[in-house]
């Protein structure tokens, strides 16, 4: 068994929260595997299918901004505690689901759950990870909840086969249980009040991310500030919840795969994703350190991601050869992936002080953009019959998010104390003898 004190105390918390990012994502994308048993089991339309992936992120996109608050405000140990027990109870309860609106109603919960998580871990990263480490931090969670995409197709296939659909929803709960009581345990929200930390470690730590500050937000200009950011994260979204939700269903109806072979086909497609999520983190990294320019080590390997997933994502509609296709989706998503970890510095890059908060406003995009994706997919599906065209859509968006990435400026650090200055009064100067 791998033991967390051969590594350092900063080494130990990613380690966490990298399992957070992994056990989360497959808590949350299980039901696309799962999905053909149940729609068998409890006679779900597309549609139906459709509304219960979106219900997870109606609650998972406001809670963004309102968990990243209160992970600010409360600290990340307090709050993923609280989030992490609601999301595994909320993954147990899909295992008794009986309908489509009892799956609805546990699948909102679920996103209740999990919408504190990322920017409550960005808060967490933010006073553990030095500045330099950021993207390559951003990087490595985000590569565990793509290996969470990548393991979960085999893992749950396997559990359905093997058991029911059921179980597999209330084991992963169980792990999920385990996951928020070694967060309770081991994480501090002050670097400084853990007792394994060194002062080596302390020293690359910058002061003001070390301490648990309880600044007041400054909502409407931290929201204008990140509203170029958001709109990015939103093009970026939409693809990858066609990708986590749609995929292992994609192959085994467009290309009449059992749900083995299928589970396969998805697993090599999201691996490709855990290898982009590494790559953008230390190629967002090394060009910081290269170059000393924020601007050029975030925003241009978002670009190059969103340009590259449109260029590998354009065939799909055209090529017809199953191995062709499942190449050119491995490729498009490792290239999406890379936007991940520099998207996800951008928060800490602009407003550390407030990164909880920040982080949370630009994932509203992603949450906004699983509320409105998914429905359309499984309305389109329903109509067409056709699993290819829920792709249009997002090539636009790639390239949308390629133009606006452009305008995000992660070089521009937010200032709280930015106010109008006083009037400055200027009194007549008397002249004469006694001026």
């Amino acid at each position: 068994m791998l033991r967390l004190v051969r590594f350092k105390a900063t080494d130990r918390v990613l380690l966490i929260i990298c399992l957070m990012y992994l056990v989360t994502y497959i808590d949350r994308v299980n039901i696309g595997t799962a999905a053909p048993a149940m729609q068998k089991e409890l006679g779900l339309t597309n549609f139906e299918l459709g509304l219960a992936f979106s219900a997870f992120a109606y609650p998972y996109a406001f809670f963004q901004i309102a968990g990243g608050w209160l992970g600010d405000r409360l600290g990340p140990r307090k709050t993923l505690l609280i989030c992490g027990a609601i999301w595994s109870a909320a993954t147990i309860a899909i295992g008794f689901v009986e309908g489509a609106m009892s799956l609805i109603v546990a699948r909102f919960i679920l996103g209740i759950g999990e919408g504190s998580a990322f920017p409550t871990a960005t808060r967490a990263l933010a006073n553990w990870m030095a500045a330099d480490r950021r993207g390559f931090a951003q990087g490595i969670t985000h590569a565990a909840a793509r290996l969470g995409n990548a393991l979960t197709p085999p893992i749950i296939a396997f559990l359905i086969v093997a058991l029911s659909w059921r179980d597999s929803f209330w084991i992963v709960g169980v792990i999920s249980f385990a996951w928020v009581g070694l967060w309770f345990w081991y994480f501090r929200d002050d670097p400084r009040e853990h007792k394994h930390i060194t002062q080596e470690e302390l020293a690359v730590l910058p002061v003001m991310k070390i301490a648990s500050e309880r600044r007041a937000v400054p909502w409407r200009r931290l929201l204008k500030r990140m509203l170029p950011v958001t709109m990015t994260d939103f093009c970026y979204g939409w693809t990858l919840w066609l990708f986590l939700n749609w995929i292992p269903s994609y192959f085994l109806h467009e290309h009449n795969l059992d749900i083995k072979k299928s589970a396969i086909f998805a697993s090599g497609v999201f691996f490709a994703g855990v290898v982009g999520d590494t790559v953008g983190g230390i190629v967002s990294d090394r060009i910081l350190r290269k170059t000393g320019s924020v601007s050029k080590a975030r925003v241009s390997v978002i670009v190059v991601g969103f340009l590259g997933a449109f260029a590998f994502m354009l065939p799909v509609l055209f090529v017809h050869d199953l191995v062709t296709i499942a190449l050119c989706l491995s490729g498009a998503f490792f290239f999406a992936e890379l936007i991940v970890a520099p998207i996800w510095a951008v928060p800490m890059d602009i407003a550390p002080q407030h990164s909880g908060t920040a982080s949370g406003f630009m994932n509203f995009g992603f949450g906004l953009a699983g509320m409105i994706s998914p429905v359309v997919f499984g309305a389109v599906i329903d109509a067409t019959g056709r699993w290819d065209l829920p792709f249009v859509a997002s090539l636009g968006l790639l390239l949308l998010g390629a133009v606006l990435a452009l305008r995000m400026r992660p070089d521009e650090p937010f200032l709280d104390d930015v106010e109008p200055e006083a009037p400055v009064l200027t009194l007549p100067v008397a002249v004469g003898p006694n001026a």
